[in-house]
């Protein structure tokens, strides 16, 4: 009986998303339209008001943005984030506009995940530069007794839920990408300290805020807490858990303290759904008190955390149904088409928060005093999020399960660090967002449930069981790498017989001057497959259309894909069991072969590595990322084929 269950509820959620994506244009670039409209990053732009001032607006909606174009390639989303943040920093980073380090004041420092996605795919020195004052902030931030951070510095002694996201998911970013192992007991400290204090017993759910000296009028006097369940800021939490646990190392001892404040906190949303409208109320345990409504920031939150941690592992799967009946709630009662066929969405309230002046005593009544608007930042950045989440979950049960395997051992060029000082594994990895990397190519992974791994020792019986799929990537040469590693027999005989029972193996290698061939054919050879040691489509910038390859509709790999950009590749000859798969002017451009009961992939390029996946050189009418996606569904149904 429970497996009947969760199958019809992986249908239908599986329905659900397809019916999404097959809307002419997915909900998540229709709602990104209306952003770039009403938001322009253009500051010359008459038709809506660009951000002019540092906020969290801005960085909810950034990273809404972003992950539109994690899904897209389409330039005009990176266009947006870029320049939307140069608009705020100076053309060195040294300058923030209307930011004051000594404000103190956690909202400003959201933004600081926009400037690190920029440093990491262009390499800028100024988003750094301006990522680090931000970085300097929070280690000079007040904090409580404690330890736990004051929200600004005009409430002293305050936290407050929403703090815990305008600041912990840049702070762990920042600490994992520059190697600051120690922020993460300071990062996992303010998670816990908040729960420790402001989680109720009873409901489960966190008040919005705290007050260590408990002096404020808004404050519990006993317990220092406000009296009311915000849902925006439960909100605000939920969604730093889950996106803080993206940079926490895997063997750190308190991450499991972070999941399971999680999943504690997760039963209590779960439980004040609206079981009528599927979304939430603005105050969360009173649905029945007067004037009180359904809110569209908070609801969307909650669908992103609850989509995203069923995803990553981090949540049970039965909170999928929750997030399905959330965002169809959220589609009906909050996403509206306009006479102009923009697409809005209603029901958010402005702000919320506790002191100051006017002074606000998080009273009920004073919560339901605020405006209700459309189309505030911070709810359609948050739908944004959420409806990118959703859409993920598309094909989820298509690799669910499965794992995919990049060699680092063959590839093997390392750096030093300009930062850290440290040596680093470089090219061609799965966490590499420039242009030399597979940021896109293992999100596209991902979004179909496969889990990406790296293998840095050499390919053994043993560690490729770990794996259903191995991608080998344009082996070194010692001008790369002195330490070089060639395919040995051993490795072939790994390989092979990892193949033969039913491992999919899939080679991007080079041209000549770029590649090692004569070791990696002995291993293609077990397969029919030869590289011929040769270069062709040879391409001066921005000339693309020398390196463009046009795809045959019958093609048995690429089925969406119809036209490639493939630069400076070498060809293969082929005999049995190997195919042809892709011949351009009698060129065998892609090989396979279908081995024992696994299958082998071969193209001579790295192919699939940003610079020509993200949209950002390549001109709209190449599919290079639609290819990417197109052999993920090639390899995985091979590991289905009889």
């Amino acid at each position: 009986m429970k497996a009947l269950i969760k199958t019809g509820l992986t249908l239908t959620v599986a329905a659900l998303c397809s019916s999404t994506m097959a809307q002419d244009v997915p909900m998540s670039q229709k709602v990104a339209a209306t952003v770039m409209k009403v938001w322009p990053s253009d500051t010359a732009s008459k038709t809506g008001k660009p951000f002019k001032r540092w906020n969290y607006d801005e960085g909810v909606i950034l990273k809404g943005i972003e992950g539109v174009w994690l899904q897209t390639a389409d330039r005009s989303y990176y266009k947006y984030l870029q320049q939307s943040m140069d608009n705020l920093i100076s053309a060195d980073g040294s300058q923030i506009t209307g930011y004051k380090s000594d404000a103190y004041t956690l909202d400003n420092v959201l933004c600081g995940r926009n400037l690190l996605t920029l440093y990491n795919v262009t390499g800028s020195a100024k988003y750094l530069k301006a990522a680090t004052i931000l970085y300097d902030q929070l280690k000079k931030q007040p904090r409580t007794p404690e330890g736990g951070f004051w929200h600004k510095k005009i409430y002293e002694e305050q936290m407050w839920l929403d703090g815990l996201y305008m600041a912990e998911s840049f702070y762990a970013e920042y600490a994992a990408q520059f190697h600051h192992d120690a922020d993460f007991d300071d990062i996992a400290k303010q998670f816990i300290l908040m729960e420790q204090h402001a989680r109720d017993p009873k409901t489960g759910l966190l008040y919005h805020g705290w007050d260590y000296s408990k002096k404020q009028k808004w404050a519990n006097p006993q317990t220092g807490l406000s009296p009311n369940f915000w849902a925006r800021a439960d909100g605000w939490y939920v969604m730093a858990l889950v996106d803080v646990l993206d940079y926490l190392p895997q063997d750190y001892a308190k991450r499991a303290d972070i999941i399971a404040i999680l999943n504690r906190l997760a039963v209590a949303i779960q439980k004040y759904q609206d079981p009528k409208s599927g979304v939430w109320y603005d105050i969360l345990d009173k649905p029945d008190a007067k004037g009180n409504y359904l809110e569209s920031s908070a609801s969307s939150m909650f669908v992103y955390a609850f989509a995203k941690g069923v995803r990553n592992g981090y949540l049970p799967e039965s909170y999928l149904a929750v997030a399905e009946k959330g965002y169809k709630g959220i589609l009906k009662q909050f996403v509206k088409t306009d006479a102009d066929g923009q697409t809005n969405l209603e029901g958010t309230v402005s702000v919320s928060g506790l002191g100051g002046n006017p002074y606000r005593d998080g009273s009920y009544e004073y919560y339901l005093s605020e405006k209700v608007v459309t189309n505030d930042p911070k709810g359609t950045g948050a739908f944004l999020q959420c409806a990118v989440e959703m859409e993920r979950l598309t094909n989820r049960n298509v690799g669910k399960g499965k794992t995919v395997i990049l060699d680092s051992y063959f590839n093997d060029e390392h750096r030093k660090d300009a930062l850290t000082g440290q040596t680093l594994s470089f090219h061609y990895k799965w966490e590499e967002q420039d242009n030399n990397g597979f940021s896109f190519f293992g999100n596209a992974f991902h979004n179909y449930g496969v889990k990406t791994t790296t293998l840095y020792d050499a390919p053994t019986a043993g560690n490729l069981k770990k794996g259903n799929i191995y991608v080998i990537v344009d082996p070194d040469i010692p001008k790369e790498n002195p330490d070089t590693k060639y395919i040995e027999p051993a490795h072939v005989s790994a390989v092979s017989e990892w193949v033969k029972a039913g491992g999919v193996l899939i080679v991007l290698n080079n041209d000549t001057g770029n590649a090692e061939f004569k070791h990696l054919n002995t291993l293609l050879a077990k397969f029919g497959i030869h590289d011929n040691e040769d270069s062709r489509n040879h391409v001066v910038t921005p000339h693309f259309e020398t390196g463009a390859i046009n795809i045959p509709a019958t093609n048995k790999v690429f089925k969406t894909a119809k036209k490639i950009y493939i630069k400076e590749i070498s060809t293969f000859g082929v005999k049995p069991p190997a195919t042809a798969d892709l011949i351009d002017n009698k060129d065998v451009i892609v090989a396979t072969a279908r081995y024992g009961k696994g299958a082998v992939f071969v193209v001579g390029d790295p192919w699939f590595y940003n610079e020509y996946t993200d949209g950002r050189k390549l001109p709209a009418d190449y599919d290079n990322l639609k290819a990417a996606n197109d052999l993920i569904r090639w390899a995985l149904a091979q590991l289905n084929a009889k």
